[in-house]
């Protein structure tokens, strides 16, 4: 049965000063604004912990209300007519972005080990998911975007009359990016690619949870050569902080927000009730994995594990609800059991010390707070009836572990079948038919991802197009691409980030019309 985690608060833990070759005495904790690094007006600060080992990083400066209008005001006025950045040649901007990837290659291991330190993430070694994945996939996206940024073309278009019309594809202003914990660098780099490709000035907001690595970014953007005002960093929190005045700024024209659907509904309201800024929203999710009985069950195992337990469960797109063919139902469970049982726990400093070591699958959940949320699902899910295969408790005695858990017996009426619980809590629901399945997958208010299993291409493709969901996924899971554009249908957001299609989110389209003289040709 569980029982709640509850170490003394009134004894802080002390913590090193030195992690994985990572002097935490050294590192950057305060805003970055217009190009240099301050501390907070009201000099307030809050603690970022490790969660491996429950102990103190350092204390990072905390971003107010009148820090907000500090970062508004820089990237304001980097953004007006005539500043350095509105004008720079198109190629410069390219240049730029590419410089940025240089600078973030090279400091790709410091930068994987500070993220892993502040998430808990493992570093991703012997072909596993870490924080090394991570960087090479920003890196990627880096060079993606930075293609774009002289290739935002208009048209000419065809309208009656001896008149010229044109379309010209304009920056939409300052755009503000509120990013997970989850992926602190990626999402950062997701936001911000096509922003700086479009010519946009930027201000991100980081996780209170996960401020590290984006300071250090930060670092790298003026090293790179940005103008000032062009990239501002501010560390804080959500709702009565940072991020709520971030939404409610009148000089902000565009907001993009990665976290929860209840607070993606916050940043809509906050928007309609200031100036209506442009909203792009990648919110929760529920996704639905579909395993039809004649799914190869060694490739259906491997996406269902990688679906699920890739960053301790801790990923919007996890396959939370496993709807299994009753054909193949108690064969999947098995071995599905049996290869959970295989998944190496533990801390990504371990993966450092001994790169002989077994790669590290999972780590700790980010905090205290998922670490709780989890163990109560958990809770919840035995108390509703369905049956715990493995897992369900506290891994080790240090650090916010949680055993990868397998539930089967599992009805779609159960909290654990509807509710988001991100973390390794996997739920495994028996069908009978294919129409059966896809109505159980769509009975859902989310619709962010989902996955289908099976040999039959064309049974597999029919489910796809039938799932109503941003990605679909074929005997694949979590496979992602710059080039593929990404986000949810329903209460899973609105808006696309990667692809082409996410510069549209920073990009105004203005036409321009003028008569002609002489004869219509």
């Amino acid at each position: 049965m569980y029982t709640p985690y509850s170490p003394n608060p009134t004894k802080k833990q002390k913590h090193q000063t030195v992690i994985a070759g990572i002097d935490t005495t050294q590192l950057e904790t305060r805003l970055f604004i217009n190009n240099e690094f301050v501390p907070s007006i009201k000099e307030k600060k809050f603690e970022t912990v490790n969660p491996a080992t429950e102990e103190v990083i350092c204390e990072v400066w905390e971003a107010g209300v009148e820090d907000v209008d500090r970062a508004a005001k820089a990237a304001r006025e980097a953004f007006e007519i005539g500043s350095p950045w509105r004008s720079m040649n198109a190629t410069d901007r390219r240049d730029l972005l590419n410089k940025l990837a240089d600078l973030i290659t090279r400091d790709r291991d410091y930068l994987s080990k500070l993220e892993s330190l502040d998430v808990g993430k493992p570093l991703g070694r012997g072909g596993k998911y870490g924080s090394t994945v991570d960087l090479h996939l920003a890196i990627q996206h880096l060079r993606y975007f930075a293609g774009y940024a002289d290739k935002l073309l208009g048209a000419q278009i065809p309208v009656d009359g001896s008149i010229l019309c044109y379309t010209r594809k304009e920056p939409i202003g300052v755009c503000a990016a509120i990013v997970p914990w989850n992926f602190p660098i990626l999402m950062m780099i997701w936001k911000l690619c096509p922003a700086l490709a479009a010519g946009c000035t930027t201000i991100v907001k980081s996780s209170e949870k996960t401020p590290l690595t984006a300071l250090h970014i930060a670092k790298l953007c003026k090293e790179a050569g940005f103008p000032a005002g062009v990239v501002n960093v501010l560390s804080g929190y959500g709702a009565g902080g940072a991020g709520e005045a971030l939404a409610r700024h009148p000089d902000i024209d565009k907001i993009g927000f990665t976290g929860s659907t209840k607070v993606g509904h916050m940043i809509e309201r906050y928007s309609a009730e200031s100036n209506l800024k442009s909203v792009t929203l990648e919110l929760g999710g529920k996704s639905p994995l579909i395993i039809f009985d004649d799914a190869d069950l060694e490739t259906a195992v491997a996406c269902a594990k990688v679906g699920l337990f890739m960053n301790a469960g801790q990923v919007c797109t996890a396959c939370s609800r496993i709807f299994v063919q009753e054909g193949i139902h108690d064969k999947f469970v098995s071995a599905m059991v049996n290869s959970v049982q295989d998944i190496n726990i533990g801390s990504f400093e371990q993966e450092d010390e001994k790169e002989t070591l077994r790669p590290i699958e999972q780590g700790p959940q980010v905090d205290k707070i998922q670490f709780t949320k989890v163990l109560d699902y958990i809770k919840i899910g035995q108390v509703e009836g369905a049956t715990l295969c493995i897992g369900g408790h506290r891994y080790g005695h240090k650090g916010y572990f949680i055993e990868p858990t397998v539930f089967t017996d599992v009805t779609d009426e159960m909290t654990i079948a509807k509710e988001e619980i991100f973390g390794p809590v996997m739920t495994i629901l028996k069908f009978k038919t294919d129409e059966e399945a896809i109505d159980r997958a769509n009975h859902t208010e989310y619709g962010l991802a989902a996955g289908v299993m099976s040999t039959n291409g064309a049974r597999a493709i029919s489910a796809a197009h039938q799932i109503r969901a941003g990605t679909v996924w074929i005997n694949t899971y979590n496979s992602y691409d710059c080039a593929a554009p990404f986000g949810g249908y329903k209460q899973s957001g609105h808006g696309r980030d990667l692809g082409k299609e996410s510069l549209d989110n920073y990009l105004e389209t203005k036409s321009v019309m003028i008569p002609l003289v002489g004869l219509k040709c």
